[in-house]
């Protein structure tokens, strides 16, 4: 397809039988377009990490809990893992097993953990208070522990999980009060996890954080290595945002080697017979997914150039919340491929002066009536998008393997605002 500025999802097929300008028309904008294809390939190179009998791939589906989304995840023999009610209940809908359902979740309440408890699923706690509240709740059951490893990375301070700034996780010195709280509930500590943060781009960080849980599995008092049947390194796989840089993509070949001899002598010194999960969210679903929006105004305030768009926060917060970076592809009607660019800032609709998707971009001229893209949107995308000015969310397309477009969720009305008020 020839277009402004669109190489990259040419040079892969996106939109399959399909412009992008024809779905925004079509199904309107702002415009969540997810391809099948894609979906289906980072799964497959997950599973291909390892192939030690206990690995697992254990979807984050915080990332994206669109059913049809889930069922695809599910058809490619990912397990799956929940951090809430709605999200067990979305994944038991698209076909995982409760054996295959892990709840990692932090300061719940008593509701929570029966709700888990009753649905079968093996539970992850994070603290001390959590494995007493389990524990009374569910007395003589199953129970996993997630630890801290003091090992932190991210691309942004919100999205560290370890380490001493960080609100997750029991710290290893606290390892004799879980077992004294284990005993004292007659608990079996079923399993043991970690996460080190989101979006790393090098292996090393990620092995040398598994070798420090596969440390401490052997440190484990009681015998309970024996007792153990899932260890979960996390996740936090990233994905080269800046392609039109042509940023470099994880290793996945490195980190697939170093990571099954990691397990595999591991399991042979130590006799270990369980399951090994990784746990990835973006790396499954953000490549997948492409936002498109229109442009209804471009103007100058001095100096700058402002895009003002239909892309508001409201629809895509990454920017706003983690100053994130997004890609973005321009496509006109009749348009070519236009080399010449200059700095413009991409804005949406919410009345907020942090409402920028992009900001100070060298790009392409942006005209009115260009429909945009935004590359890399399929994972926290959708999942964080909000009513915030009482503006509707958007649909959400999926382009299936032979390259036709289907609505899979439909876009919000305004009847829907009021849905949840008691007296109408």
């Amino acid at each position: 397809m020839s277009n402004i500025r669109s190489s990259c999802t040419d040079a892969c097929n996106f939109f399959g039988k399909h412009t992008p300008r024809e779905l925004a028309e079509r199904f309107g904008t702002p415009l969540y377009v997810y391809n099948e294809n894609i979906l289906r390939q980072r799964c497959r190179e997950l599973r291909g990490l390892s192939a030690h009998p206990g690995f697992r791939v254990n979807y984050s589906a915080k990332a994206n809990t669109n059913l049809t989304l889930l069922s695809i995840v599910h058809d490619e023999g990912c397990v799956v893992d929940a951090m809430s009610p709605g999200e067990l209940h979305m994944n038991r809908l698209a076909g995982f097993a409760p054996k295959d359902i892990l709840y990692v979740c932090n300061n719940v309440s008593d509701e929570e953990l029966r709700n888990a408890i009753d649905n079968g699923v093996t539970v992850s706690v994070d603290s001390l208070s959590q494995i007493a509240r389990y524990g009374r709740l569910n007395p003589g059951g199953r129970i996993m522990v997630r630890f801290n490893p003091g090992i932190g990375a991210g691309h942004h301070q919100k999205v560290i999980t370890a380490g001493k700034e960080t609100k997750f996780g029991v710290t290893p010195d606290n390892m004799d009060d879980v077992f004294t709280l284990l005993r004292e509930h007659k608990l079996t500590l079923a399993g043991i996890n970690q996460h080190i943060g989101s979006l790393f781009m090098e292996p090393r960080g990620y092995l040398e954080a598994a070798a420090f849980l596969l440390s401490l599995a052997e440190r484990l008092p009681d015998g309970a290595l024996e007792t153990l049947e899932i260890i979960d390194f996390g996740g936090g796989f990233g994905i080269p945002y800046h392609k039109y840089e042509q940023e470099s993509r994880l290793d996945m070949a490195e980190l697939g080697h170093n990571l099954h001899g990691l397990l595999t002598d591991w399991s042979q010194r130590t006799g270990y017979r369980g399951r090994f999960y990784v746990e990835p969210g973006r790396y499954v679903v953000a490549e997948c997914g492409v936002l498109l929006g229109r442009v209804h105004a471009v103007k100058n305030n001095g100096e700058n150039r402002y895009v003002g768009t239909d892309l508001g926060f409201n629809v895509l917060v990454r920017p706003a919340m983690y100053d994130s970076f997004h890609d973005i592809e321009i496509y006109r009607e009749g348009g070519e491929p236009d080399a010449s660019t200059e700095i413009q800032t991409i804005v949406g609709n919410i009345c907020e002066s942090g409402d920028i998707l992009a900001k100070k971009r060298a790009l392409p001229p942006i005209r009115e009536d260009d429909v945009l893209g935004v590359l890399d949107a399929g994972a926290y995308g959708y999942v964080m998008a909000s009513t915030y000015n009482q503006r509707l969310r958007p649909a959400e397309v999926l382009i299936d393997a032979d390259g036709d477009a289907r609505c899979i969720r439909r876009r919000e009305t305004l009847e829907d605002l009021l849905a949840g008020y008691a007296d109408l």
